[in-house]
């Protein structure tokens, strides 16, 4: 920086050929003493040393030169003031650049230092250059600290020491010297100065770890300037980096940014976003205080799926640390890398050991993390580990009751970031994060073992096959929420389509405040202890009336889940055991464990068998156990349907007589013909006199279940024998009837009357 060249000022004095009537002998203010015409002053034309020339002749204490032009000053700005001098006889003197810090008034400025370093001549005839710093900052080299009040100064030199001494003056110059301390002043080191040469080839890891320590010590950022810098290993910085270059290292060598660790500094450093965002997730499982990765809003193109563990060269490594990445969107690139991978095999699959199948034709040839699909598999099963040498393979969970040997297919989804290498991952986030997935990739493969994985105000737009999968329990505690699922089949009628959402195979899980569009299942999910708050899903389509499928899929049998505050718009919750070896009820926990309160149910243009919940059991003997349905509004449009819920009984039948525990209240119904409620209260009209009264509660009561227990029976009115009132208290004989859900008033008389008679489908006890 030279403020003379850049901002035009003016700095240099006029020479004294020029005439001292510029040069003051005093203070150098307007009005001070000047030396033209002083007999002690004379210009020397040509002198052998400087050619034209001063000559002084010191006759007092303090002989003083200054300039009487201001010299300009600013902050920043620092000025050096020289000048070559000699001594031709007389007493030798002391010389010392002098100056006079002026404001912005024109007035001085006191309390400032006005002189530089003295040099006291030794000989006669001898050279001597004198010269003083003066700027506004306290840096080592400058010899007057004036702060920012000064805008300009009276320039020059005086003469101490004994008089009677004649020297002669070299023109003065003032030149801006700020570039001296411009190592001192940027707040930068640069790699080259320590040896860096960015030629691509030659190794500047040393030249990269001094310039590192180097900036550290003084609290400064390194400066990568331009060139490629080849980094051939490991290499961890401490202090923050700036790149105007950019560095190459081999896929195995890591480069830790530690104090600016996000993807602008990463795609600077390496020259792409998609380069860069594959080095910064390779040092984020590699280096303990990369906790955050921030994508600093930026878009990343992804050509290929990106296989995390093998990308950070640890494949079937375990993480416990908490690791983010956040903001930003990962743009799937079509391409044939997004292909899925699909192979057919036989194998033998036995219920006493559902979670393996054996004997796999071609096992090398299957990818983990494959579906598997075939014949009475059941949904969302996946490949979670294989074994090559034993033709054996692992899945998520058993598939179901039918055993045997028969093909399987495997598919194996791309996904933008997969996460199956790992051998555990926990507490992994991801948050704010776009998935662009086009229709090209899908979205997320979790890990095969961890907990508490945690999508954030995440969107996942256009999976082509899967948003997020789980192939083992890497879903144990995972959370979702505040996430958009935008599914690439939005067109497509709901019965053709194949995208899923959501699968969960582990327990915990806690979905919260998502909107899900038209997937043919927003989520299927094993396990319990599951929470859905405030979630909105819709899978209708254009077709009137249409099918509709599940939104939820319940696999496990008492999932011990809510259902709270959610939009069920155009698909219905699913209970299941779909997934069990033997699924005939053996002395376990049956269908329940689950709440559903306070949800909104939409549907428009379904047939009228459609069901918002349905329970689909795959063996005989279960039942229902502790279920509550309480609270809900249910809701049709252009059409109604028949009821609320349903058993499907296309594989088996429920239990109706060991109900237990099933809770059906205070919800209001819309467009549906037949309301359903446990406890149901029935009114009953018995116009013809009878001791058998049969009251029918088939039409009302949860489930269709059984008439099993009546909790009350109130008169409406009289109860009459003729014309004579009666008293009495029937008995009660329930389950009455060929569907077993009537129920038998006895009276000790025939009577006529009316009555309202509470029955139960459960044993509340």
């Amino acid at each position: 920086m030279n403020k003379a060249i850049t901002d035009g000022l003016v700095l240099m004095p006029t020479p004294f050929s020029a005439g001292l009537n510029v040069w003051s002998s005093g203070e150098g203010t307007p009005g001070s003493p000047t030396w033209a015409g002083s007999p002690n002053a004379a210009i020397v034309a040509a002198d052998q040393d400087f050619g034209g020339c001063l000559e002084l002749l010191k006759a007092s204490n303090t002989t003083r030169l200054r300039y009487m032009v201001p010299t300009p000053c600013q902050p920043g700005m620092y000025l050096r003031i020289s000048a070559r001098i000699k001594a031709l006889s007389g007493a030798l003197p002391t010389v010392r650049a002098s100056c006079l810090p002026l404001g912005a008034n024109g007035a001085p400025v006191g309390g400032l230092p006005q002189t530089g370093p003295a040099v006291t001549l030794s000989s006669y005839g001898e050279v001597v250059t004198v010269s003083a710093i003066v700027g506004s900052g306290a840096r080592g080299g400058v010899d007057m600290v004036w702060g920012t009040a000064p805008v300009s100064g009276h320039f020059g030199l005086e003469l101490t020491g004994p008089n009677g001494g004649l020297v002669r003056i070299d023109d003065i110059v003032i030149e801006d010297v700020t570039a001296i301390f411009h190592r001192n002043m940027m707040d930068w080191v640069d790699v080259r100065d320590y040896g860096a040469l960015g030629d691509g080839t030659t190794n500047d890891v040393a030249a990269f770890q001094a310039a590192d320590a180097a900036a550290v010590a003084s609290g400064r950022q390194v400066l990568v300037s331009a060139g490629t810098y080849a980094l051939p290993a490991n290499v961890a910085m401490a202090a923050p980096v700036r790149f105007e270059g950019r560095v190459v290292m081999p896929e195995a060598n890591r480069l830790a940014l530690t104090r600016n660790y996000n993807l602008e500094t990463y795609t600077s450093a390496f020259g792409s976003e998609a380069e860069g965002f594959r080095r910064a997730l390779q040092a984020l499982f590699h280096f303990t205080d990369h906790a955050v990765l921030d994508l600093n809003g930026r878009s990343v193109s992804v050509t290929a799926p990106i296989l995390l563990a093998e990308n950070a060269g640890i494949a079937g490594a375990s993480f416990v640390q908490r690791k983010v990445v956040d903001n930003g969107q990962l743009v799937a690139v079509a391409g044939p890398a997004w292909t899925p991978g699909v192979v057919t095999s036989q194998a033998t699959y036995s219920t006493s050991d559902p979670y393996i199948l054996t004997g796999v034709a071609n096992v090398a040839n299957i990818e983990v993390g494959s579906l598997v699909t075939g014949a009475g598999v059941a949904r969302e099963t996946y490949v979670r580990s294989k074994n090559v040498g034993a033709g054996t393979v692992e899945l998520s969970l058993p598939p179901g009751s039918q055993a045997g040997t028969r093909t399987y297919t495997f598919t194996r989804f791309r996904y933008l970031l997969d996460f199956s290498g790992f051998g555990r991952l926990d507490r992994f986030e991801m948050t704010n994060l776009e998935f662009a997935c086009g229709g090209h990739a899908s979205a997320v493969m979790l890990p095969p073992s961890g907990i508490t994985t945690r999508f954030s105000g995440c969107v996942f737009d256009r999976p082509r096959d899967r948003a997020i999968t789980s192939i083992g329990t890497g879903c144990q505690g995972m959370m979702i929420d505040e996430c958009q699922f935008l599914s690439n089949e939005m067109p497509v009628d709901v019965q053709n389509r194949t995208t899923i959402g959501i699968n969960v195979n582990a327990n915990d899980v806690k979905i919260r405040d998502n909107r899900a569009v038209r997937f043919r299942h927003f989520v299927v999910i094993h396990g319990s202890g599951h929470m859905f708050v405030g979630n909105h899903w819709f899978q209708g389509d254009a077709q009137q009336p249409g099918v509709r499928t599940a939104g939820v899929v319940m696999t496990g049998i008492n999932v011990k889940t809510l259902f709270t505050g959610n939009y069920v718009d155009n698909s219905f919750i699913e209970l299941t055991n779909e997934r069990e070896p033997d699924p005939n009820w053996n002395n376990q926990f049956s269908f329940g464990g689950i709440t559903i309160s306070a949800n909104i149910f939409t549907t428009i243009g379904a047939m009228p068998s459609f069901a918002w919940i349905v329970v689909t059991p795959r063996g005989s003997g279960h039942y229902l156990q502790g279920v509550s349905i309480t609270g809900n509004t249910f809701r049709t449009m252009n059409g109604g349907i028949e009821r609320v819920e349903k058993v499907d009984t296309t594989w088996s039948d429920l239990d109706y007589g060991r109900f237990r525990n099933v809770t059906v209240h205070g919800n209001n119904f819309n467009g549906v013909t037949n309301g359903c409620y446990n406890p149901v209260t029935v009114r009953h009209d018995q116009n013809s006199a009878a001791s058998a009264w049969v009251v029918d509660a088939s039409a009302n009561l949860a489930f269709r279940g059984n008439a099993r227990v009546v909790t009350g029976v109130v008169a409406a009115g009289a109860l009459l024998q003729g014309s004579t009132q009666r008293y009495d208290m029937p008995w009660v004989q329930t389950e009455q009837g060929a569907s077993k859900q009537n129920v038998t008033l006895r009276w000790p008389v025939p009577v006529t009357g009316t009555v309202w008679v509470t029955v139960r489908a459960d044993n509340p006890v």
